[in-house]
């Protein structure tokens, strides 16, 4: 890795003896600089040359244009692996809480490579997404397909739709497939890794009548092609993460399980701890949580079957309205279970967040979700919320540790499986210049359940590819330099 920068750097100064004779692109002056992987903190100069950072020195740099950013912090760009909002409406959100990745892994996308052409040179920041397993599945059978067909057309805009999307193709999910369907599901899964997805997206908790013999062969097929799998885990529970954790000590394939906090609930430390011992033990093993009390997904999937206030510990009271902020009945629920409405479930203490945002190894993940007024908090405001309660007020963990947790973490994670993450969540000559500049003593998020969607305060400037998209906290017009992240497979 240091080899590749150190590469780099040549390259950017070849033609320069001396730091004096260049003129960069743009120069970040007197900033609080922090590089999670060389454990760089100190103030320091930033020269970005042609969309990649040329220089960090403590000498003065000289710049096309220059900015003073002391009292501040540079960081490398937040990266989100887990976002289903993926539209710009989304990415300005995204953008002014730092963010200058954010990918669409735990679902994945649906025909991956027309979704890739239809973002390039239109995103904000960076995007990309996994293969969508459920997808290829139905593919394979033919079973719903007209009917999916109809509402993928819809899927992105609304998650209700993606809720739909569920509702309509879960009945076949309970139904064995014959050999020939098993492999084709797989064939269909490597064609679109072949068009770029970034590994394998296995939302089994939204199917979870799914057989345990076809999940194993979808981890199997992962092992064999070393595809790292993203999983929503098939009920929140223990033994739901211990399957997931034996199919990938079994298989050999790489394993990211999403959200730990809504999956594990009371039980995080357990969880927690299995995923540690995992990894000690040498198996590819990583988990995400964000850093909020509620979940929220559609009113008609599996997890609200007859039962779920138990299995979930609690009730009506607790399922907030999307659509309008209100809290639900039992006649509420049941008329807006019919219209497959989205909710936000009030189901976690704050506890179990903070010991899993302090957990080491932990990264941190939004799961913001599509545009809505009333959307989860969590859409808009994830990592300002990390920097501004966990670190500066409750200090449940450092500075340097959040962003490390929020950037290089994140990065590492993927490069395996997207090789283009070896040069993100990183300040250090050669990397890329996705950068964040925010307010250590301002940067909060601004979003509330009760008020909907706000911009997060305190991230002043980010910069995707060197380009800004955000600049004195403002959004910066009619800049579209995000660049889609593809995985190892491409063709």
């Amino acid at each position: 890795m240091r080899n590749i920068f150190l590469i780099l750097f040549l390259t950017l100064s070849l033609n320069a003896l001396g730091q004096s004779s260049i003129q960069y692109d743009i120069v970040l002056a007197g900033g609080r600089v922090i590089d999670p992987e060389t454990r760089l903190d100190a103030i320091r100069n930033v020269g970005i040359q042609n969309g990649r950072i040329a220089m960090v020195s403590a000498d003065p740099l000289e710049g096309k244009e220059t900015l003073n950013v002391s009292g501040m912090v540079v960081s490398p760009g937040f990266i989100d692996l887990h976002v289903h909002g993926v539209s710009n409406v989304e990415q300005e959100y995204q953008l002014h809480d730092g963010v200058t990745t954010a990918l669409e892994l735990e679902w994945g996308i649906e025909h991956t490579g027309a979704w890739y052409a239809s973002r390039q040179d239109k995103a904000l920041i960076h995007y990309g997404a996994s293969v969508n397993w459920p997808y290829e599945r139905l593919r394979a059978t033919g079973k719903y397909q007209e009917g999916v067909e109809e509402l993928l057309n819809m899927v992105r805009a609304n998650e209700r739709e993606i809720a739909s999307f569920i509702h309509v193709a879960a009945p076949s999910f309970t139904e064995d497939l014959t050999t020939e369907e098993m492999n084709q599901t797989l064939t269909n899964i490597k064609s679109s890794l072949e068009e770029g997805g970034i590994g394998i997206g296995v939302p089994i908790g939204y199917l979870p009548g799914t057989k345990p013999a076809e999940m194993y062969s979808v981890f199997e097929m992962a092992g064999q092609l070393d595809a790292l799998i993203f999983t929503h885990n098939r009920q929140p529970n223990i033994l739901a993460t211990q399957e997931v954790i034996a199919n990938a000590v079994l298989t050999g394939a790489p394993l990211h399980i999403v959200h730990i906090n809504s999956m594990s609930l009371g039980q995080i430390d357990f969880a927690l701890n299995m995923v540690s011992a995992a990894a000690q033990k040498g198996f590819d093993i990583t988990t995400e949580l964000y850093p909020y009390t509620a979940a929220s997904t559609g009113l008609m999937i599996a997890m609200f079957d007859e039962g779920w206030q138990e299995r979930l510990g609690i009730d009506y009271g607790d399922l907030q309205l999307v659509a309008t902020g209100e809290r639900l009945t039992k006649e509420t629920f049941a008329r807006n279970r019919r219209t497959n409405q989205v909710v936000i479930m009030h189901m976690m203490q704050p506890e179990w967040i903070a010991r899993g945002i302090a957990a080491p190894g932990v990264i941190i993940g939004s799961d913001g979700m599509q545009y809505s007024k009333l959307a989860h908090p969590r859409t808009a405001g994830t990592f300002s919320r990390v920097l501004g309660k966990y670190v500066r007020e409750d200090q449940v963990l450092d500075l340097n540790t959040a962003i490390e947790k929020m950037t290089l973490l994140p990065a590492k994670r993927l490069e395996g499986i997207a090789p283009m993450m070896r040069f993100k969540g990183r300040i250090q000559v050669g990397a890329d210049a996705d950068i964040t500049v925010f307010d250590p003593k301002a940067v909060i998020d601004k979003a509330t359940f009760k008020g909907g969607l706000e911009f997060s305060e305190g991230i002043e400037y980010v910069l995707v590819n060197g380009t800004f998209v955000l600049k004195n906290g403002r959004t910066v017009s009619n800049v579209f330099p995000g660049q889609g992240v593809y995985g190892k497979f491409k063709k």
